[in-house]
């Protein structure tokens, strides 16, 4: 059965937020396009109707989710002031939520390792969050680029450490040690 212009759009759209949600959860490598189409409610055979490779689709995944992100960053600084990011960023909620998170924490790894067009997504998304920074305030670039290492290197490690106390501890030294109290 074919299928409209606008709703094998709608169709992309949501196989590419399924995917998104699905790669910050488990990586890249841990999910199957199979799973992503299920998830979906559509099937496997339909995939590749809309994108080239799993590659392209980790690729577009990763570049939507991070300029999501920037947009909220903008938003955030807009309503409440620069803090409001770090403050957002450096908490449990996102700790908790690899599938919601930023993919600068969960797709990290998959970028250094496969490089390509996920690494260019991923490179790209992270220049558009550290001008998001600079826009909220942190105008010197290293300032930014330094503020960027320290809110994802707390995150992965928060994550990481399995100890509750410790990974609340990280949150909270480093939200104190960049002046923001959540």
């Amino acid at each position: 059965m074919k299928v409209s212009r606008e709703q094998a759009e709608r169709n992309r759209e949501k196989v590419v937020d399924a995917a998104s949600r699905l790669f910050r959860a488990r990586g890249v490598e841990g999910v199957a396009i199979g799973e992503v189409m299920r998830e979906c409610g559509l099937t496997h055979g339909g995939f590749y109707n809309q994108f080239e490779s799993k590659e392209a689709l980790a690729a577009e995944a990763c570049a939507t989710s991070l300029a999501r992100g920037a947009a909220k960053w903008r938003r955030l600084s807009a309503e409440d002031g620069p803090d409001a990011i770090t403050a957002d960023y450096l908490s449990a909620r996102n700790r908790d939520a690899p599938e919601t998170g930023c993919a600068l924490i969960a797709l990290g790894p998959d970028a250094a390792r496969k490089g390509g067009p996920l690494a260019a997504a991923f490179r790209e998304g992270f220049e558009d969050l550290t001008a998001a920074l600079q826009n909220a305030g942190i105008a010197d670039r290293d300032a930014a680029l330094a503020r960027m290492a320290q809110l994802v290197g707390t995150m992965v490690l928060a994550r990481a450490v399995d100890d509750p106390v410790l990974s609340e501890e990280l949150l909270a030294a480093n939200r104190r040690a960049l002046g923001v109290e959540a």
